[in-house]
């Protein structure tokens, strides 16, 4: 018994020492992945995730976050894992790596910008940043809201953000002309991936711009006439169509119809093979409207192409068409109505562009595109009541980018040719901006071009902004960022300001360019563990050199008179943008926009109407304009619930019938997608639900309370 008692120790500890312990010593045994994530500037990423997933075994996956100065650290077994970077602003990034005991192996990473991400603007600078550094106030329309909110035209999309006011001739095909912070009409630039769409000298009509294959809209607020040129007066709007992003191929089918006749369908085709990815979408909209010769019709394709050679040189083309026609019955609500009247508009717009890097610090874009516009209207029968209107502008645009620690350094030259109304125009500029990160709080970013127009001769056009991180924080108080930017904008002249031939109303070669000096201030904080999102923007845009047209005498060879153009006004535009988010539960979101807009006529000494004269707030801007929309997401179902306030705004019959003003209204929209089965959706938009009376321009009714009913569908993809 006692040799049985001895025995028993001597073996255990036999077995330990042989068996146990190098068994407990291998589990022990660990290897190191350590590196860094820096952005393309070589500036710190931090709070990405990094995964790390064992490729021999079922094990839980490891994550860690690089942190302030972007370094990460994995401790694990050894063994062969795939790790992966995530980070919501830049691509993700993967790598397989086998790791020995007690081995430390260092991957350092320079991470791409993903430019479709919301957390990432794109159009601001000369490189992709991201939004918490962006120097201007920046707005981004995700995907999930243009999805969700089911707006046919881009105009509703545009119209529930700060800063932004509309006129629209009619409720539907009526020109449709946008205001961003007080600015006119034709002082916001336009670009469908990279492409300007305006008219030669600004102008553009929106009404009958479809968001088909669109994926992401920025707003930029102020002058960026120093990286776009000419139109930029006082902000940028670039709409990015869809890119195809699954190796399975993704289609999806939409298609709804309700009152007033209107019928709409689309379909989206996208997918990788291999290198290269593609996106092509179309969609047909048609409605009858409320009145006679009411009716309008639009058919819109686009596509979207790539090819990626490496990593680092990649080849791209888009193209959008869109080809319309519309009633134009005029002011109704005056008993003006012109049952022939009618306008047929078809734009095109391409963009090919070649980026390739160079080296570690260069990178360079080479970009050729061209844009159409066509216009045919009927205004009364016979030959001399149609009106035919053409302009084309296509250009170059070769830009590279020197990039070192915490900052980049980019120069650019831009050619191009604008034609229309038998007269051509010949443009080109070079460009040059700087950004740097002084610290891990202070980003500053400052630039300038020499624009040589045809027109009106060379003119510099500066600017300077910069981001400042106030406080980091978590909790209730969360981080306070600071933003604030100054610039120069200009504008050209349109082909009959310049150019036209009519001996009775002959345009003026002399003209100046229009300028603008825009001044915004702002600060952003995150509230209530990130769950909260303030921001508060002051802005102060003065406008000069303003054209206006100076009429003469009646003669016997000019029965309505004569007269030309001149620059002789100015005006100004002082107020403030705000904006609010809450994540109120995780099936609830809540936004909230505010704008207080004070313009002001301070110079019009050619003024045609009562309502053109110096202390009038400039047309069609109202001194106050809001929105909230309620986004519900629950079981796959969403809903929204948008409401907008448009106050008074300063307006005219120009008929002489003394109405000054348009009344301000409120208006509630719903749109809702409830998911069926096998990759079936019902979808349901509900417009102007209360059925507000109330007009957007004098005399011209908006659509009363409308409906759409549909179904979309979605096979394949990477869901």
């Amino acid at each position: 018994m006692r040799l049985r008692n001895l025995l028993y120790p001597v073996l255990a500890s036999l077995f330990a020492t042989f068996f146990v312990l190098p068994a407990a010593t291998h589990a022990q045994a660990t290897a190191t992945i350590r590196g860094t994530l820096t952005d393309p500037s070589g500036a710190a990423v931090t709070e990405a995730t990094i995964a790390a997933q064992s490729l021999d075994s079922s094990a839980p996956i490891i994550k860690t976050r690089s942190g302030p100065d972007g370094s990460f650290l994995l401790t694990l077994v050894p063994g062969r894992y795939r790790i992966s970077i995530h980070h919501r602003s830049f691509t993700p990034v993967e790598r397989d790596i086998a790791l020995v005991d007690a081995e430390t192996k260092t991957w350092d990473v320079r991470l791409t910008l993903e430019r479709m991400s919301s957390t990432v603007v794109v159009t601001d600078t000369a490189q992709a940043t991201t939004a918490e550094t962006a120097p201007n106030l920046v707005d981004v329309i995700t995907k999930q809201e243009i999805d969700e909110r089911q707006e046919i035209l881009l105009s509703g999309l545009l119209a529930s953000e700060q800063g932004t006011s509309f006129s629209r001739l009619g409720p539907g095909g009526g020109v449709t002309s946008f205001f961003l912070d007080g600015g006119n009409s034709n002082y916001t630039k336009f670009l469908v991936d990279g492409t300007p769409v305006n008219e030669p000298g600004g102008d553009i009509d929106l009404s009958s711009f479809t968001i088909e294959n669109v994926d992401k809209i920025e707003i930029v607020h102020g002058a960026t006439s120093a990286l776009y040129g000419s139109d930029a007066m006082d902000g940028v709007v670039q709409i990015f169509t869809h890119r195809g992003a699954t190796s399975t191929p993704q289609l999806t089918l939409d298609g709804d119809g309700g009152t007033f006749g209107t019928g709409h369908g689309g379909g989206q085709l996208s997918g990788l093979l291999g290198a290269f990815d593609y996106s092509v979408g179309g969609g047909y909209v048609a409605s009858n409207g409320q009145g006679p010769d009411d009716f309008f019709r639009d058919a819109t394709q686009s596509g979207n192409f790539g090819w990626k050679f490496t990593d680092h040189d990649s080849l791209r083309l888009s193209i959008r068409n869109s080809a319309s026609d519309a009633g134009q019955p005029g002011q109704t609500l005056l008993g003006f109505t012109n049952p022939i009247q009618s306008s047929a508009l078809h734009d095109f717009s391409s963009n090919a562009n070649w980026s390739f890097d160079t080296g570690e610090h260069w990178h360079t874009q080479l970009t050729g595109y061209e844009s159409r516009f066509h216009l045919f209207g009927v205004f009364a029968p016979g030959q001399f009541g149609n009106f035919v209107d053409n302009f084309n502008r296509a250009g170059f645009d070769g830009q590279a980018t020197y990039s070192f620690h915490n900052g980049a350094f980019t120069a650019g030259y831009m050619s191009e040719v604008e034609t229309g109304s038998q007269n051509h125009r010949d443009n080109q500029a070079g460009y040059a901006e700087v950004r740097y990160q002084f610290s891990r709080r202070f980003t500053a970013t400052a630039g300038a071009r020499a624009e040589d127009n045809a027109s009106f001769g060379t003119r510099v056009v500066p600017r300077v902004g910069g981001s400042y991180a106030l406080r980091y924080g978590s909790g209730f108080w969360g981080a306070t960022r600071l933003r604030a930017s100054y610039g120069l904008g200009i504008k050209e002249p349109n082909f009959s300001q310049s150019f036209s031939n009519d001996p009775c109303f002959p345009g003026n070669p002399n003209l100046r360019p229009e300028r603008s000096v825009t001044f915004d201030a702002g600060v952003e904080q995150l509230l209530a563990s990130d769950r909260v999102r303030l921001s508060v923007t002051y802005f102060h845009n003065e406008f000069y050199d303003i054209v206006s047209f100076q009429g003469g005498d009646v003669t016997f060879a000019c029965e309505f008179g004569t007269g030309t153009y001149f620059n002789t006004d100015k005006a100004r535009a002082f107020g403030s943008n705000s904006s609010i988010e809450i994540k109120a539960a995780r099936w609830l979101n809540v936004s909230g926009n505010y704008t207080y807009d004070d313009s002001k006529v301070l110079k019009s000494p050619n003024a045609f109407d009562p309502a053109l004269v110096p202390g009038n707030r400039l047309l069609k801007r109202p001194l106050n304009s809001g929105n909230l929309i309620f986004s519900a997401h629950k079981r796959g179902v969403s809903v929204n619930l948008i409401g907008s306030y448009v106050g008074r705004r300063t307006d005219s019959d120009f008929d002489g019938l003394g109405i000054t003003s348009d009344p301000g209204y409120f208006r509630l929209d719903l749109a809702t997608i409830v998911p069926l089965r096998y990759g079936l959706s019902a979808t349901a938009h509900f417009g102007n639900l209360l059925d507000r009376h109330y007009q957007e321009a004098v005399g011209y009714p908006a659509l009363g309370y409308n409906y759409r009913l549909g179904l979309k569908y979605v096979w394949g993809g990477e869901r």
